[in-house]
């Protein structure tokens, strides 16, 4: 079972928790025990599962990022947004959930995170499940 759907970003580095549009899939399939992988299919966008009780840790995590590593004029990639695509390999394109009595398997303060390092742009987001 794949599902599809997309996500606008409204600034260049961003965290947007998607952890219910995740849930409301595996909802909808009704799919009791198995896997959930959410893959994201951009070179600059990457996805992530972490704190979603206090707002402070994304906002932390994407400034140390930007500061980490930071948009600069001597990257050799001529589109400019060397930094971003470097943002995306360290965070990764997808995530595995295991499903356990129709629920994903998150710890309490757990949420999934779609992580973009380009925008503003509209991105697609991709799930499969497994069971």
């Amino acid at each position: 079972m794949l599902h599809k759907f997309e996500i606008k970003t409204s600034s260049r580095t961003q965290m947007l928790d998607i952890t219910d549009k995740i849930s409301a899939i595996v909802a909808k399939e009704c799919l009791e025990n198995g896997i959930v992988v959410v893959h994201i299919p951009h070179t600059t966008a990457a996805v992530t599962i972490n704190e979603n009780a206090d707002p402070d840790v994304q906002s932390d995590m994407t400034r140390f990022m930007d500061e980490l590593i930071p948009q600069k004029n001597w990257f050799r990639h001529m589109e400019g947004n060397s930094d971003s695509h470097i943002k995306s390999s360290l965070f990764g394109c997808d995530q595995t959930i295991i499903i356990e009595n129709g629920k994903m398997v998150l710890g309490t303060w757990q949420g999934i995170y779609f992580c973009e390092f380009d925008g503003p742009r509209t991105r697609k987001v991709f799930v499969k499940l497994m069971g």
